[in-house]
């Protein structure tokens, strides 16, 4: 497994942290050559996870160029004016970031902000109907992905805090539904935090791919649905 040089993010840190302290055109500017180091540190941990997990997951030519989001903010519908994101993300899936496959995606933010996550969040109606269906049909599937030994040690439980959980059956299902427990989600996604230490750890790269390869099941299960 390779390995990362401890602090390897540092750089890509240090920037972080002075973007949102400064979040301007005109600091930016005057930091191009900062926020060049920062997004090659970057780039190279993206580049190195995917080539860990070539022989669990096919991404095929996939490239950390296919893999990263724009640190320019779409700010023209947006309250905060702040025209830069304060962190870093790639959504690591056959395709790129625009694939309509079930991501692994990286997000490191300064401030015990970073996290590696997947599954399906903020799907679209067409999308809940179909996992919905999929549950009523046959939730054993799920259900033995929800109780797998690695992912409940990085997962826990299919989170329910990012788009929440309606309060009572979804439209066409009852309440005494048996498998209304996983019907009301909204969003069947889930995430692993990681501390700032966790970040500049040599081993980063290893234990992402142990925390994807527990997801891998559930993006699977739900690609199968979504996909065919």
């Amino acid at each position: 497994m390779t390995q990362l040089p401890r602090n390897h993010l540092q750089p890509a840190f240090e920037f972080l942290s002075a973007l949102q302290a400064h979040n301007t055109k005109a600091w930016f500017d005057a930091h191009r050559a900062d926020y060049d180091a920062a997004k090659q540190a970057f780039e190279v941990l993206v580049e190195t996870v995917i080539d860990e997990f070539r022989p669990i997951e096919d991404f095929e030519d996939l490239s950390p160029k296919d893999c990263l989001f724009r640190i320019n903010r779409d700010v023209r519908f947006s309250k905060d004016k702040a025209p830069y994101k304060i962190n870093f993300g790639a959504s690591l899936a056959l395709g790129g970031k625009h694939s309509r496959r079930m991501p692994y995606y990286i997000h490191m933010q300064p401030g015990n902000q970073s996290l590696l996550a997947g599954g399906l969040y903020m799907p679209t109606p067409e999308q809940i109907g179909k996992v919905r269906a999929a549950i009523a049909a046959d939730s054993a599937p799920l259900r033995k992905i929800l109780r797998g030994k690695a992912f409940v040690e990085h997962f826990g439980v299919v989170t329910d805090d990012t788009e929440g959980r309606l309060k009572t059956a979804p439209k066409g299902y009852s309440r005494d539904h048996p498998d209304i427990d996983l019907l009301q989600f909204k969003a069947w996604a889930v995430m692993k935090p990681l501390p700032d230490k966790a970040m500049l750890a040599p081993d980063l790269v290893t234990h992402s791919v142990k925390v994807f390869k527990a997801l891998k099941p559930l993006n699977d299960w739900l690609n199968e649905i979504l996909l065919g």
